[in-house]
């Protein structure tokens, strides 16, 4: 077979407009049209649109936070105030912006101190303590490890409890919390309490560097 004419003198009817062009000016298009060249239109982008994957959502090594430790809260000088209602002793206890819960738990402890144990010598160690708290007004169980069970705000000597909610200024934050003691205080709106005792959990935990 002599293979195909090359057709220049042929004519050809576009599939588009349906008019007559030289047979050597038509393109084919995308779609199988034969058209003239000034009539071409190349394929549209979004008939063929390229694959979307998901959105990357973990990182590669990640190093998740550990859990928050519950941790000591330093307290300020002399922050404890006993107060006598219908005969039982409370102590107000002054703590900016403490973030704490009424039903909470809270263990006080004194200033810390190095002590020494062991008998002497290479057996010598020395140890990371907490003092006790000084007895203040006859006050004297602040030192219980088994903490205390606190109630939020400020009570006085008529059992009236203010402080307790921020409802009156939302931009005030509670700043007391009080126990109920077991001691017997010998008057009301006596503070006491000494200096760098903190307010915490009943056990500390360790934080892991």
């Amino acid at each position: 077979m002599a293979g195909y004419a090359s057709g220049k003198y042929a004519y050809a009817i576009s599939d588009r407009s349906g008019m007559r062009f030289p047979y050597d000016e038509m393109v084919r298009e995308w779609n199988g049209s034969l058209v003239h060249y000034s009539e071409y239109e190349p394929k549209q982008p979004q008939l063929q649109p390229k694959p979307v994957g998901s959105d990357p959502i973990a990182l590669f090594n990640p190093r998740p936070q550990p859990a928050s430790v519950a941790s000591l809260i330093l307290l300020d000088n002399n922050p404890f105030t006993s107060i006598i209602y219908s005969g039982t002793t409370y102590v107000n206890v002054y703590s900016e912006d403490h973030q704490r819960k009424a039903g909470d738990v809270v263990r006080f402890r004194g200033p810390p101190e190095v002590i020494s144990s062991g008998s002497g010598g290479a057996d010598a160690k020395n140890l990371q303590a907490f003092a006790n708290i000084p007895t203040f007004n006859n006050v004297s169980d602040l030192n219980n490890t088994n903490g205390f069970t606190i109630a939020l705000g400020q009570i006085d000597s008529s059992g009236t409890v203010t402080g307790a909610t921020t409802s009156d200024s939302l931009t005030d934050p509670i700043n007391y919390f009080y126990i109920t003691s077991t001691s017997s205080a010998t008057s009301g709106g006596v503070s006491g309490g000494g200096a760098n005792t903190s307010a915490g959990p009943v056990t500390l935990g360790v934080v892991n560097g």
